[in-house]
């Protein structure tokens, strides 16, 4: 119902590029650039200026971007009120989550929810934890499901359950042999980690500087950006690797690798968390909710 040109500009504004807003919004740049003309021309003045890939609001554009956001959130706000009337949740529904948990978890959750609510339709964007918790502190996002502990202010969370996170290996791997591992035991081997600023990673690494290991002391052989890359080196036997149980069980069910619990035991946190301070829909609490409870129920599984 609220203007499309304001939505567009308010995009614009907010990530400081015509492009990033165009990917965001899942729209052209081309068409972005015409609704900004169009608010531009109803205004008769310029609310942005470019330059080196950049948007920034001019002191008029600043005025219309701060009414923008107060009208969009009514819009929203104004919406959910009148569809909670009908006691039939629907909408879309905008969510982040890591990768673990969109590969694993998020396809459980979803196929329940989409049971008792057809109507909702869910928009799910992945990326790692922090860029999760960046997205939705920025509103871009009505929630997010992640596997750190964040402190952001701007959040409200919900701790959800805990996933064990376990050393795993080729079956015909020396490690294998073992009923539990030590940091200490893992030290003689190659380790195939996460890329930079993903969950387990940060996990794994806490983990060895608790055992007092230096990273510079792990031989780390590669650093990968999917959890499938990893399992697959780890299945070619070109070293170890640490994932969530979750993640692994059909590879342990099938015989292509070993799962071996860590010593001491090392989990990684299911977290649900939501912008503070912001109208909340029925729908976007019965979600959280909802994702709560299913990630809870197969945590105990």
């Amino acid at each position: 119902m609220a203007d499309r040109r304001l939505q567009v500009f308010s995009a614009v504004v907010k990530h400081g590029s015509f492009t990033r807003a165009a990917e965001r919004l899942f729209m052209t740049q081309p068409a972005v650039t015409f609704q900004i003309k169009q608010l531009e021309e109803h205004f008769n003045t310029r609310l942005l200026e470019r330059g080196h890939g950049h948007a920034t609001p001019t002191a008029a554009g600043q005025i219309v971007a701060d009414y923008a956001e107060r009208i969009l959130e009514l819009n929203a706000e104004l919406e959910a009120r009148v569809a909670e009337l009908t006691d039939e949740l629907a909408g879309t529904l905008n969510i982040g989550t890591s990768t673990t948990i969109a590969a694993y978890w998020l396809p459980h959750i979803l196929e329940g929810f989409k049971r008792t609510y057809p109507r909702v339709v869910p928009r799910v964007s992945v990326g790692n934890s922090q860029l999760i918790v960046d997205r939705v502190a920025g509103r871009d996002l009505d929630l997010g499901l992640i596997e750190i502990v964040t402190d952001e202010p701007s959040l409200e969370r919900h701790a959800a359950a805990q996933d064990e996170l376990e050393v795993i290996c080729q079956p015909g791997h020396p490690l294998a042999q073992k009923d539990q591992l030590t940091a200490q035991d893992l030290l003689p081997f190659p380790f195939i980690t996460r890329e930079p600023g993903n969950a387990i990673r940060d996990l794994a690494e806490q983990y060895f500087d608790a055992a007092g290991i230096p990273m510079d002391d792990v031989n780390v052989a590669a650093e990968l950006g999917s959890l499938a890359a990893v399992k697959q080196l780890v299945g070619e036997g070109f070293g170890f690797g640490i994932a969530s149980h979750a993640a692994i069980q059909r590879d342990i069910n099938e015989g292509r690798m070993v799962a071996v619990p860590l010593s001491p035991r090392l989990y990684t946190p299911l977290e649900v968390i939501l912008p503070k301070d912001k109208f909340r829909s029925r729908l976007i609490t019965t979600f959280a909710l909802f994702a709560t409870e299913v990630m809870q129920t197969r945590a105990k599984r």
